[in-house]
């Protein structure tokens, strides 16, 4: 966890900024954490990440657009050196807020860079450490939907279920987050919101504006003129996604699953997450198709992180990393063939250890 000092020191920069830039992932955890903060503050913009790996020099336009006095940046790990570069020229100050796995970095000292796992090896999600910077108990359903979004059972999630008896359960299994996210009513409305930052950017800006006002996360199931677009792109993404899901399942193997798709909307993470919830034991490898490359998220029980390594070094270009049981990467799509090849090689390696 953030020590108490560097929680104060996040409070303080939010406090200073007048005319905030929020980046964030985009997935439940960045928009949550965006969320939280916003919400304290009433004040920002927010933008989500859609590039992959890094926060990309691409962006330096809606800086200038926006003409921010601060960076926050939230759940990214890779941030492109020019983009840090520009953001340093124009004396702006950055507050950057993650939590995979990395090693310690040297930055300029406009850049805060603030990480659990370089304290003490631990990962909490950046809407955990976001909610415990604000502590705004009327956002406490925000910050359980992005943590159960993040396979993360969160220390007040028992203080959400008393809250809102209805929309949870007694979390039970190996994955108690997942059993959350897909058996329940807050986890549907997660759900929901992941598939909304699907949309196009006049649709996600729109939701944007609804969250920043909702009062509580039932609003999110009410069928009315602010959250029928929401709905929509939900139950259209959703079909998609059940197709998908399926013939995933169908391509299982002994030891893991190995999936590849193409198509507008990118849904790898959220495959990968469900299929290593309904399959514990196994290798969870989805990969999404789009031009020359294939973007790829990987589960597993074990050390994911390791595994990615270790089968992308040597394929030219290709990068990876994250978490030790999630992790992405991403590769040519030429290169596939090679990549599931190493990780066979990985696998049977491992089991003659």
């Amino acid at each position: 966890m953030l020590t108490e000092q560097q929680v104060e020191e996040i409070r303080e920069h939010l406090e200073k900024a007048q005319n905030p830039l929020f980046f964030f992932d985009n997935d439940n955890d960045g928009l949550t954490s965006f969320l939280l903060l916003r919400r304290s503050i009433d004040r920002g913009k927010g933008i989500p990440i859609k590039t992959y790996p890094e926060l990309d020099s691409t962006y330096l336009k809606r800086v200038e657009e926006l003409n921010p006095d601060y960076i926050f940046i939230l759940d990214k790990p890779d941030v492109s050196p020019d983009f840090l570069k520009q953001i340093i020229e124009k004396n702006l100050p950055i507050v950057w807020i993650d939590h995979h796995q990395t090693e310690e970095k040297t930055l300029d000292p406009l850049i805060h860079y603030y990480n659990p796992y370089l304290n003490d090896k631990t990962s909490e999600p950046v809407s955990y450490i976001s909610y415990k910077i604000t502590n705004k108990k009327e956002d406490l359903w925000i910050a359980t939907i992005g943590c159960i979004s993040d396979a993360y059972l969160p220390d007040f999630y028992p203080e959400f279920l008393e809250k809102y008896p209805e929309l949870g359960k007694k979390p039970t299994g190996v994955k108690p987050s997942f059993d959350l996210l897909y058996n329940t009513e807050i986890g549907k409305i997660a759900r929901i919101l992941d598939f909304s930052l699907k949309d196009t950017t006049t649709n996600v800006v729109n939701m944007l504006k609804f969250m920043m006002k909702a009062k509580n996360p039932l609003e999110v199931l009410e069928e009315n003129k602010n959250t029928e677009q929401i709905l929509k792109k939900f139950n259209e993404v959703n079909e998609k996604y059940q197709l998908l899901l399926n013939k995933a399942r169908a391509s299982s193997e002994d030891n893991f699953i190995y999936f590849s798709y193409s198509g507008e909307t990118s849904m790898s993470s959220n495959l990968a997450n469900q299929l290593s919830f309904e399959f514990p034991d196994k290798l969870i490898v989805i990969a999404y198709l789009k031009e020359n490359f294939a973007n790829i998220s990987l589960r597993w029980k074990d050390d994911v992180r390791s595994l990615t390594l270790s089968v992308i070094k040597d394929i030219p270009g290709a990068t990876g990393g994250g978490h030790t049981n999630a992790t992405g990467a991403k590769v040519l799509q030429e290169h596939l063939p090679k990549f599931k090849g190493n990780i066979e090689k990985y696998l049977e390696k491992e089991k003659n250890n």
